[in-house]
């Protein structure tokens, strides 16, 4: 490992916006901030937002700097790259912004019903490969998580540069019978994006750059419990298409 990573893993510890728990905390069994992020982590009652998948928390950061009206915590397992939104929070002093370093599998080890007002998926690996399907973020496996922390009517947002896992989306919304208030397809060209879309993290400008639509889906859970399984066709179909993506996000 790297000098560069064992500094940073080593600043992580100092700073009281991010959560690590080792893994025997959690596996198993609920965290003890579970129900507790008011009361002990934030110290307010404001609403909660994740982001999933947070990276390098740009956008974590950014939609807190935005919004301090409510909590944001982005949620990695990648300590190295969370540690750049950490150092940013603590610097600037952010009372609203919190990282949860864990496997999003685990999440409702961390979060009680209810708990969480609204959830971010920001540029996920969109997972090509057809037998990794479950892996997908916004997948029925990940959505039945979601619904046990999600207070009733929370949004979920997705935005990526995946047109198959935008499309692959739009097929769970649909099958699942959820409720959909946005899906655009490309945001900025569409002049769809305003100014919390346009917030760009370091993926985006990269896929900007290359010329790629990013797209845009706000769906939520509502009351729906039951996330079936399917195989989707198109998963299949579309495989040359998808060697295409895999290779041009490399």
């Amino acid at each position: 490992m790297g000098k560069d990573k064992l500094k940073k893993f080593a600043e992580n510890k100092t700073f009281r916006c991010l959560v690590q728990p080792e893994f025997d905390e959690i596996f198993g069994k609920d965290h003890p901030l579970k129900g507790r992020w008011h009361a002990d982590f934030f110290r307010n009652d404001r609403p909660i937002v994740l982001e999933l998948g947070c990276g390098k928390g740009e956008y974590t950061v950014a939609l807190a700097a935005d919004d301090p009206a409510r909590n944001y915590i982005g949620v990695d397992i990648k300590g190295a790259r969370m540690w750049r939104g950490a150092k940013t929070a603590t610097e600037q002093g952010m009372d609203n912004v919190g990282f949860l370093r864990t496997r999003i599998e685990f999440i409702t080890s961390f979060f009680a019903p209810g708990e969480v007002s609204e959830l971010w998926i920001t540029f996920p690996d969109p997972q090509l490969k057809t037998r990794r399907a479950k892996k997908r973020l916004t997948a029925p496996p990940f959505l039945a998580c979601y619904a046990q922390l999600l207070a009733p009517g929370g949004w979920i947002n997705l935005k990526t540069d995946s047109q198959h896992l935008y499309r692959y989306t739009g097929e769970v919304i649909r099958r699942c019978g959820l409720r959909c208030a946005v899906s655009n397809p490309d945001i900025y060209g569409t002049g769809y994006a305003d100014k919390v879309l346009s917030i760009k993290t370091a993926y985006e400008q990269m896929f900007l750059d290359r010329g790629l639509p990013i797209t845009y889906t706000r769906f939520t859970l509502d009351d729906t419990v039951r996330f079936d399984w399917f195989d989707w066709e198109e998963d299949d179909k579309l495989k040359c298409e998808k060697d295409c993506e895999e290779a041009r996000r490399k």
